[in-house]
């Protein structure tokens, strides 16, 4: 089984996560609705949270832009919308479309500005079509929707959570990770409704000097098993570990200082 993304497959999980986040949405969705997991944000306070994001990328991928661009739009959102709910689905897909659209254009390899290591399309072609899963995610958590993902979307998901938790710039950008790091500190996740070929699995390294991780089935102070796409939930902080859904063995008060020190938006 190939269970690899490329840059196309980025590209075109921006329309189809946007597409089905829209899908939602009716007539009788209450935008002003607040989002359990993004407690600052009502439901269109998301919505237009996600569709600014996608066109401040591409804005930035368009121009070629040798520095970030101003965020404001996309992080100043005022709590009251006149729009429908069918129009900020519209609107939020057709941002979407015009994002895949320059991303391919551009190519992978462009130069271009990116917050982490990069400096190329790629990053952001992956990390928005993992930043639309999630916020699908808050959208259907909200509505009491399904949530479900594609396997080969949900392992490339966890892996680029993992790979930029890891990055040495994070203890930068969040001194208090560093208190993480100690003696005997493992964690292991591993997904339950996979096969074998998917090594579904991911070790969390807390014992040297760095926040490391590697696929992997090891022994660890504390293990995780549940099904892939909760495991998704959890890890991106969506869900509480509290859920039956979870089977959790050892050290619990380890996992819960790891989860509420890597939070991820």
């Amino acid at each position: 089984m190939d269970a690899t993304m490329d840059y196309d497959d980025h590209c075109a999980e921006i329309v189809h996560q946007a597409e089905l986040l829209g899908s939602h949405l009716d007539a009788s969705t209450p935008l002003t609705t607040s989002v359990p997991s993004c407690p600052d944000w009502n439901l269109a306070q998301l919505l237009r949270h996600l569709g600014e994001a996608h066109r401040w990328v591409e804005d930035l991928v368009r121009t070629r832009a040798t520095e970030p661009p101003p965020e404001t739009a996309l992080r100043v959102l005022p709590r009251e919308t006149t729009e429908t709910p069918a129009a900020l689905a519209a609107w939020l897909t057709e941002g979407a479309r015009l994002l895949a659209d320059t991303l391919r254009a551009a190519g992978p390899d462009t130069r271009i500005w990116t917050p982490l290591p990069s400096g190329s399309p790629r990053f952001f072609a992956r990390r928005m079509a993992h930043e639309t899963v999630m916020h699908r995610a808050d959208a259907a958590l909200t509505l009491g929707a399904d949530f479900t993902v594609d396997q080969r979307v949900a392992l490339d998901c966890l892996d680029e959570w993992m790979e930029l938790g890891s990055l040495p710039e994070m203890f930068d950008f969040h001194p208090d990770r560093r208190a993480l790091l100690g003696p005997g500190r493992t964690l292991h996740f591993h997904a339950t409704d996979t096969p074998p070929e998917a090594a579904a699995d991911w070790l969390v390294d807390l014992t040297g000097d760095t926040l490391a991780w590697r696929r992997t089935q090891e022994p660890a102070a504390v293990s995780v098993r549940a099904p892939l796409t909760d495991l998704l939930l959890l890890i991106y902080g969506r869900v509480s570990s509290d859920r039956d859904t979870f089977a959790i063995t050892g050290d619990q008060e380890l996992l819960e200082f790891w989860l509420s020190r890597v939070l991820f938006g």
